[in-house]
């Protein structure tokens, strides 16, 4: 199973060992990445693999969505399966 990480915020130092060590906390693989900063605005999407997680789903996505709070960036991390519904359509 797959799913789809986007980080956003003001940029600083340490926003992806953030975010890569709290999927490997969860044993959550990232598959790619890509990152850009705007101006003084980060951005980034990471394509992750859940087949080690360690935890379920959304317990693994309102951790990410935490850590990324207390770094001052937003997490928001998506299941495959909304990608997959929405091409039904």
């Amino acid at each position: 199973m797959k799913a789809v990480a986007t980080v956003t915020g003001k940029d600083k130092v340490g926003i992806i060992a953030m975010a890569s060590a709290e999927c490997s906390k969860h044993g959550v693989n990232i598959v790619d990445i890509s990152q850009t900063v705007m101006k003084e605005y980060f951005a980034m999407i990471m394509l992750l693999e859940l087949d080690g997680m360690k935890v379920d789903f959304s317990a693994f996505a309102d951790a990410m969505r935490e850590e990324g709070k207390n770094a001052g960036v937003d997490i928001r991390v998506m299941h495959e399966d909304i990608f997959n519904s929405m091409h039904k359509i």
